[in-house]
């Protein structure tokens, strides 16, 4: 296994900035023994944190984290831009990653692991993929035995009156989860002459979409309201979904539209500006590496972009990501809008 000494002495940034990047150049820091780094992530729920933690300090890592949806991560990290607290961010999709490029709040860092990841999933530059994880619609299997009644995609919740208050949409829209539902709900409707490039007949159907719902209760997960019967449905990603039936002793099924489904690519990055960037370079090679990923993998059931890791993942989280078809989703056109299709629905539909 690598230690942290070695990857402090085999760490190098070797991506140079091309024409018109907005990564911040490579960084070094004087880093000494003993340092917490400091890591924002939407990932570290549902014991993810204190597992990585725990595996981290064996290889003489300190980790503190800043545990927020994936909106809230990236607001906090351009608000900070001019005095960075973090270190590290990882788990934000390639919306808010981007997003962060084009602020300089990333720097420019290759991985150790750069060559065993297909690098146009991230950019080649800034942020580095780590994870795939499909977006669903599930549905609890007590309800709907055998499927019989489920709905066979999103539209069905607020089109099929069977369905009403039966599904539960989200009541704050900072979470990656909730904002990549409504993107592939809204690209369903794109009309560049609509308001925010949404028809008119879009923005109804998403009105619809929440007033027909049941909003989520803060503080009470999604599972939680299933196995009461307070609803029956509700978005999820693919490892919360297999953490959650274990925790609440349900069963759900994933719902597989013909269109597809969204899929997030989870992602590390280095935030300029760190003082630990030395620190911070040799986490960055610790955690993407395979031989992590895989016991990622097969601690919360995920499927890992590292190719060298896949053999010895959990293959029933590579193989059930790879089952769904991926919604074909223009995610620079949903980059360009998302912050106003947010404050829309924050303004006009939750109040």
């Amino acid at each position: 296994m690598l230690t942290r000494r070695t990857l402090l002495a085999a760490t190098v940034a070797t991506v140079g900035l091309g024409a018109g990047s907005a990564c911040s150049p490579p960084q070094a820091g004087g880093d000494g023994d003993g340092e917490t780094l400091t890591v924002y992530s939407n990932s570290v729920a549902d014991g993810r944190g204190e597992w990585l933690q725990e595996q981290a300090a064996s290889d003489g890592f300190s980790l503190q984290f800043v545990d927020l949806g994936g909106g809230d991560i990236q607001n906090r990290l351009l608000a900070e831009a001019s005095n960075p607290i973090a270190d590290v961010v990882f788990g934000l999709n390639n919306v808010y990653f981007e997003k962060l490029k084009a602020a300089e709040v990333l720097a420019a860092y290759t991985p150790a692991w750069s060559g065993e990841v297909d690098a146009s999933l991230g950019d080649g530059e800034c942020f580095w993929p780590i994870v795939r994880e499909p977006i669903m619609l599930v549905c609890n299997d007590a309800a709907f035995p055998d499927g019989e009644g489920a709905p066979a995609d999103w539209p069905d919740l607020w089109t099929d009156p069977a369905f009403e208050g039966r599904y539960e949409v989200p009541s704050s829209l900072g979470g990656a989860t909730a904002q990549m539902v409504l993107s592939g709900i809204l690209s369903r409707f794109r009309d560049d002459a609509g308001e925010l490039g949404i028809s008119g007949d879009g923005w109804e159907q998403l009105g619809d979409f929440f007033a027909k719902g049941s909003r989520a209760v803060q503080g009470t997960d999604l599972y939680a309201r299933m196995a009461s019967g307070e609803v029956d449905m509700g978005q999820m990603w693919l490892a919360g979904k297999f953490s959650r039936e274990e925790e609440y002793g349900i069963a759900t099924t994933a719902v597989k539209p013909e269109i597809g489904v969204p899929n997030a690519v989870q992602h590390v990055a280095q935030v300029a500006g760190t003082k630990r960037a030395e620190t911070a370079a040799a986490f960055i090679d610790w955690f993407g590496g395979a031989e992590v990923q895989a016991a990622w993998s097969n601690e919360f059931f995920t499927a890992p972009t590292n190719e060298a890791a896949l053999e010895s993942a959990n293959q029933d989280a590579v193989e059930m990501t790879d089952s769904f078809a991926l919604q074909e989703i223009d995610w620079g056109f949903v980059a360009e809008n998302l912050d106003g299709w947010v404050e829309k629905i924050e303004l006009d539909v939750l109040g």
